[in-house]
């Protein structure tokens, strides 16, 4: 597998994670009983197939982790901005400048 390959599921696998939350997060919020159990429902699914779409490629996934890690960072505040309306603050800012510069060391340094 390539490296694009690796992002592109790397990418994917966060985007999965990160809405199987933001719809578990709606469920818990619904009025509703029908609509919680469809936000339960579809949130199961699509965490069920990021568990799927991040273990079959057979990597070392410990390696990527750090990548992985600072793209759930970004994807998650992407899909809170846009699901909940929730800006991030000066410290969101800042944590997540150390997440995502972390990852990059992790990714990029040759030891």
């Amino acid at each position: 597998m390539n490296n694009l390959s690796i992002l592109a599921v790397l990418i994917l696998a966060a985007v999965l994670e990160a809405g199987g939350d933001a719809l578990a997060r709606s469920g818990l919020h619904a009025h509703a009983l029908a609509t919680r159990l469809g936000f339960f429902a579809t949130g199961a699914v699509v965490l069920f197939t990021y568990g799927i779409t991040v273990n079959l490629p057979n990597w070392d996934f410990g390696k990527l982790l750090g990548v992985y890690v600072a793209l759930f960072f970004v994807v998650a505040q992407i899909i809170n901005l846009a699901a909940f309306g929730v800006r991030p603050g000066l410290p969101i800012y800042c944590g997540g400048a150390l997440i995502v510069s972390g990852g990059l060391l992790m990714t990029f340094w040759k030891a």
